[in-house]
């Protein structure tokens, strides 16, 4: 087996490959990793067959559809994953073929209703449901502590005590455990008492992951992140700089038109000499009317260089093709000491 463990922040996802076969999978990709998984692949001759989630990530964004859209290959993941966008649906007991390697699906529900582990070889590939010193939580949509205690003490409790645990997050630096070490010294796992475990899991009171509705909404849906939104609008548009914009402005450039894309509330309060307001939520309703050259080079800017890009985004798609962004947005233009104007007037 070819084996690389690859670690973003907290998060902990797979590349395993066949040798003989070139064959291969990732198990829970992260969204930051993605040149990673396609540039260690490359490095080992592999080919993704299966792009694998363990369960509906709530704590980080799934790579799984966008790796999907780039290799050609299947999403997988448990027939109860809610996700529209699942190829391959396992059932529990069924395998996947990744040349000569097996993988072994087991639904293990309770962190979510969708979590399963997979086994590969001599290794554990234990999701959210069970961690090196601890356990998935039970609180987030669709967990279930009583499901939780079935699926660890009933399940992955009684597998080979030498099986090699990985899990999907390792805040700690361990990289792996096994279901004996689990079992002598996790603290969670010594509440053997079903109702015991019920109640520590359902009094642990935890904070709740950083962007855990858009994790959610996305990795269920397939839809877009904010970061990817903005991503591939930078990637459509051209900026121009601070000091680049002022020169232009005290040249007085005819052809550039300004466009303040922030609420008017903002915009008296102090924005660029001769900037329009336009804000961005009227941007479609309005560009034709405040715009009627699509020749013009218009540059939109904001108060902190997001909501502008993706204006200038869509003012591209709408035609205007000498768009462009300020890089920095009014916050850093206000930081560089350059002139601010007060009031309705441009």
């Amino acid at each position: 087996m070819i084996f690389e463990q690859i670690a973003a922040g907290g998060c902990q996802s797979y590349l395993l490959g066949c040798g003989e076969t070139c064959a291969a999978a990732v198990i829970d990709p992260e969204i930051s990793q993605i040149d990673r998984y396609l540039a260690l692949a490359a490095r080992d001759g592999l080919r993704i067959h299966y792009l694998i989630d363990t369960h509906t990530h709530a704590d980080h964004f799934s790579a799984s559809r966008q790796l999907a859209r780039q290799l050609g290959a299947p999403v997988v993941m448990h027939r109860a994953s809610p996700a529209p966008f699942v190829d391959m649906r396992l059932g529990d007991g069924e395998m996947l073929v990744v040349g000569r390697l097996r993988l072994r699906a087991l639904h293990t529900p309770g962190h979510t209703c969708d979590s399963m582990c997979l086994i590969a070889e001599d290794r554990l590939f234990s999701g959210d449901t069970l961690l090196i010193g601890g356990t998935g939580r039970t609180d987030l949509p669709s967990g279930d502590a009583e499901a939780l205690y079935d699926s660890l003490f009933l399940r992955l409790l009684r597998l080979d005590p030498a099986l090699k645990v990985f899990p999907a997050h390792d805040y700690k630096g361990n990289g792996s455990s096994s279901i004996a070490k689990e079992l002598a010294t996790n603290p969670r796992l010594q509440k053997r008492d079903r109702a015991a475990f019920v109640e520590m899991m359902r009094t642990l009171d935890l904070t709740m992951p950083t962007h855990v509705t858009e994790a959610l909404r996305t990795n269920m849906s397939g839809g877009k992140t904010v970061a990817q939104m903005l991503a591939e609008a930078a990637a459509r548009v051209p900026f121009m700089s601070l000091a680049e914009l002022k020169l232009r402005l005290e040249d007085r450039e005819k052809d550039l038109i300004v466009l303040d894309m922030r609420e008017r509330d903002a915009y008296e309060t102090g924005h660029i000499p001769g900037a329009r307001l336009l804000p961005r939520g009227q941007l479609e309703l309005r560009a034709d009317q405040e715009l009627p050259d699509p020749t013009r080079r218009v540059l939109a800017y904001c108060e902190f260089g997001r909501i502008s890009t993706l204006a200038a985004a869509t003012l591209h798609e709408m035609g205007f093709q000498r768009a462009v962004a300020l890089d920095g947005g009014m916050k850093a233009w206000r930081e560089a000491g350059y002139p601010v104007k007060a009031g309705q007037d441009p």
